[in-house]
């Protein structure tokens, strides 16, 4: 990130915004995720999802939709999917995806199910691609092609996005 010039590693100590000692890792949390030290992972995630880390995000939004760590709440979940779904992480796409298709924390909406979860497919490493193909797949036999052409259209604008 840059700031009037100055990389982010410059302008911090230089705005007297030094960030605290404890600050840890994405890879702490994750360690911590899959000790399964849910409320230790919780702490350490948080404050990087809230500074735009996707795959801090997707963590988080897993938590939220499953109850590790933190009160499960589905809309929470919808909210941190959706940013890191924004920056293009094809995890939290598929979970956003998932979640409309379900109406699960936001309102039922199978063309937003279909957009996510075609996104995702195409994004998808090779070893989850037919896993994430099959279900897309699924979704879209309830759909009529008006929606299937929505869908599609609705993927193909879509551009990821960076949080500042």
């Amino acid at each position: 990130m840059r700031l009037a010039g100055l990389t982010l590693a410059i302008a911090v100590p230089l705005l007297g915004l030094v960030a605290p000692a404890h600050a840890q890792s994405l890879g702490q949390g994750v360690s911590a995720y899959q000790r399964r030290d849910y409320v230790a992972a919780s702490r350490i995630l948080i404050p990087l999802a809230e500074r735009g880390n996707a795959a801090a995000q997707t963590y988080l939004g897993f938590m939220f939709e499953t109850g590790r760590g933190v009160p499960q709440n589905y809309t929470e979940a919808a909210i941190w999917y959706r940013r890191a779904a924004e920056q293009g992480d094809s995890r939290a796409q598929y979970s956003l995806g998932l979640l409309y298709d379900r109406g699960f924390g936001v309102p039922r909406d199978i063309v937003e199910a279909s957009k996510w979860l075609n996104l995702s497919t195409a994004a998808s490493p090779p070893r989850v691609r037919d896993s994430r193909a099959r279900i897309r797949d699924a979704v879209t036999t309830k759909m009529t092609r008006g929606q299937i052409a929505q869908a599609r259209l609705r993927a193909l604008e879509w551009a990821p996005s960076r949080e500042h």
